[in-house]
Order: C-alpha cells, then sequence, then structure tokens
C-alpha cells in the first residue's frame, strides 16, 4: 500500500517524549497517512513501553513501532523507515517536537503549492512559542570564521557567511533547513538516494539539502507549520543549557565529514584554519570580560578526523 504521507518519528530511549509528540498528531492525521516510530536500537524497553501506548489510546490504526537491532544514527534509522513505507511523501519528525494544529494540512497544501520544492521545512518555535533556527545560509569554511568570532562585529561585517537567517514569518527558500521537522518528497529520495548514513547525527540534513539542490529541487521554509522543538531534548547537544559542555564525538565527526565531502580535506583544514582564527578574536574579548562561548576543548575537537574524514561514524556512542 502506498500512502499520501508516511510520518516517521525517530526515538532512542526518550519514550514519553515519543508519546507526547504521537499525541500531537491525533486529530493530524487521516486515512492517507501512516506514521511510524522507528525504535533506534534503545534496549531499555522504549519500543515496548511506546507499542503500549499506541495500544492503550487506540492509535494503531495509523501508528506503528519498527525496531532497529542496532542504534544507527539519525540517517539509518529514517532510512529504514522510507524503506519500509511507501509513500507520496515522508515528513521526517524528531521525538522532541509537538505538532501544532494544521501543520500536516499546510505542510501538504506547500507541497502541492510549490511543485519544485523537494525539501520542505516547518516553522520550529520553542516551547514559549518563540522562533527558533530552522532555515539557513550555505554552510562553507567561511562560517567557521564567523563562528569562532562569535563576535557582532565579524558577523555584521562578513553577513553572507553566517548560516543563521533572520525570523520571517513568510516563505522562502533558504540554502537549506534543520530537519528536526521536514517533509520531503518521494521523488527526492527517488533521484538523489537517501540520507548519508555516514553520518550518525547533525550535518546530514544540510547534506542532504545540497544533493537535493544539485539535483535541481528546491528547498523551502513554510513558517505557517507550526512544529514546537523541544530543543536538545533527545541528543542534548543543543539544549541551552548545556552549550558550554563537550560536544559528543560523533558531532565533530559528522562535521568533518560534511566539510571533506564538499570541500575536500584541504576545505576540512582551512575550516579548522579559519576557526581557530576567530577565536583568537573572541581571545581578545575575553581578556575584557567577555563570557566564553565556545564548548570546553572545541579547538581540540575540531580535528577529529582531519586525516580521515570520509571514514564513516564507528558505531552509537556509549
Amino acid at each position: 500500500m502506498t500512502f499520501d504521507l508516511a510520518v516517521i518519528v525517530l526515538n532512542y530511549r526518550t519514550p514519553e517524549l515519543t508519546g507526547d509528540c504521537l499525541a500531537s498528531l491525533v486529530g493530524e492525521v487521516d486515512s492517507g497517512t501512516r506514521v511510524v516510530v522507528v525504535d533506534n536500537g534503545s534496549g531499555d524497553g522504549s519500543a515496548e513501553r511506546i507499542e503500549r501506548t499506541i495500544a492503550e489510546r487506540g492509535w494503531s490504526a495509523w501508528a506503528s513501532v519498527l525496531r532497529s537491532t542496532v542504534n544507527g544514527g539519525f540517517a539509518a534509522g529514517n532510512n529504514l523507515a522510507i524503506r519500509a513505507v511507501q509513500a507520496a511523501a515522508y515528513l521526517l519528525l524528531n521525538s522532541d517536537t509537538l505538532v501544532r494544529p494544521g501543520a500536516l494540512r499546510s505542510l501538504r497544501d506547500a507541497m502541492r503549492l510549490r511543485p519544485t520544492a523537494g525539501i520542505i521545512g516547518a516553522g520550529l518555535v520553542d516551547g514559549r512559542g518563540d522562533h527558533t533556527d530552522s532555515s539557513f545560509r550555505m554552510l562553507g569554511p567561511l562560517a567557521e570564521l564567523v563562528r569562532g568570532a562569535n563576535s557582532g562585529p565579524v558577523t555584521r561585517l562578513m553577513r553572507r557567511f553566517d548560516p543563521a537567517l533572520p525570523p520571517t514569518t513568510e516563505p522562502m527558500e533558504p540554502d537549506w533547513v534543520g530537519f528536526a521537522s521536514v517533509l520531503v518528497r518521494r521523488e527526492v529520495f527517488d533521484v538523489v538516494g537517501l540520507l548519508d548514513e555516514g553520518y550518525f547525527m547533525y550535518f546530514e540534513d544540510v547534506d542532504f539539502c545540497r544533493r537535493a539542490r544539485r539535483a535541481g529541487w528546491k528547498v523551502l521554509y513554510w513558517p505557517q507549520a507550526k512544529v514546537v522543538h523541544l530543543c536538545g531534548g533527545t541528543s542534548g547537544v543543543t539544549d541551552s543549557t548545556r552549550m558550554q559542555r563537550r560536544a559528543p564525538r560523533y558531532y565533530y565527526e559528522a562535521r568533518a565529514r560534511y566539510f571533506a565531502k564538499f570541500y575536500g580535506r584541504p576545505g576540512l583544514w582551512l575550516a579548522n584554519g579559519l576557526w581557530h582564527l576567530g577565536r583568537a578574536v573572541l581571545l581578545t574579548r575575553e581578556l575584557f570580560g567577555r563570557q566564553v562561548s565556545h564548548r570546553e576543548h572545541e579547538g581540540f575537537d575540531i580535528w577529529i578526523n582531519a586525516l580521515d574524514p570520509l571514514r564513516p561514524h564507528r558505531g552509537a556512542p556509549s
């Protein structure tokens, strides 16, 4: 059977969040929609708890759990469901999201109104309803100078290299969108392939958007489709309370893979050098009392996989 829409919710040891996400879809799904929860080898009883929730709340007609034997990461988990379910479009949805009323209908409207848009990002908001970054300019080596400096004057001077786009209430065509909540047409996967499973988590979104744009598809940001993103609920990497903590190794492995894949190994090294140059700018400001704004050990960690950047991740983190 081919569905109009397959919603894929990726779970890894977040059964409560996943249950809340599913609850937000009640009233949003119809007979042409199938919701698949991929349990990414949680090994903690999450799959059983989610199956029990689905059965007890009467959601079995439209939702089910697909179990992965391993935690292969974001791309691998989503690809598992894309291979398993035939649909005209797929909505990839983080387990730490809550779909606002009308969001699915709005995304389908966008698909109908913009036939050249192969990837459509929802308008992400936080728990208070404030805009969160979800549409971006292209991520290139010079963006690392902006990020390393983390300074207003440098950001203003190099605005066109800063990936972050200002908030907007109007649809727009950015270079890429975050994949916490994104609609992808089946034809895009047919043309460019599935998500790159060489990434464990992070950077697979900008990678896939680049490949889709190369193939002639447009990326669309559709803010009318509102989805709450409880940032960091699944990984903790983007949780604002943890911003100064050391990021996990897989984040830097993914970063190295991305820059090397699209800019070559010299491009990765250039990105790293530009980050350090920006960091030197910030260091001078810290001498005058500016708070440190980078992660612990980041100057060292950006060199992870620098000699073998295209090596796929080595497996799930402990």
